[in-house]
């Protein structure tokens, strides 16, 4: 797997703790902790939008390292909020 650039998100660590290479749509919810709903990655893949994908059978499947290649391109850093504090007077 690729090393993330810098300010990129690493998501590797999703692939240490699954135990297959490969991650059926219905279980995309487990695999990223409830982020994605297998309706939503379906809607994204209808539109091309989703992960690059393939059928076993009739399943809809992904590779591990192509759904975290996807997952780190769509993440973003939140930058801190700055909190201004009051001084009493």
């Amino acid at each position: 797997m690729e090393h993330p650039k810098p300010n990129q998100i690493d998501l590797s660590a999703l692939a240490e703790k699954w135990p297959s290479g490969i991650v059926p749509r219905e279980k995309v919810g487990d695999f990223t902790g409830g982020l994605l709903s297998p309706g939503y990655l379906a809607n994204l893949d209808s539109i091309g939008e989703g992960p690059e994908s393939f059928r076993i059978g009739r399943k809809r499947v992904y590779s591990v390292p192509a759904l975290i290649k996807w997952l780190e391109k769509r993440a973003t850093h939140i930058k801190p909020r700055r909190v201004h504090q009051h001084q009493d007077r």
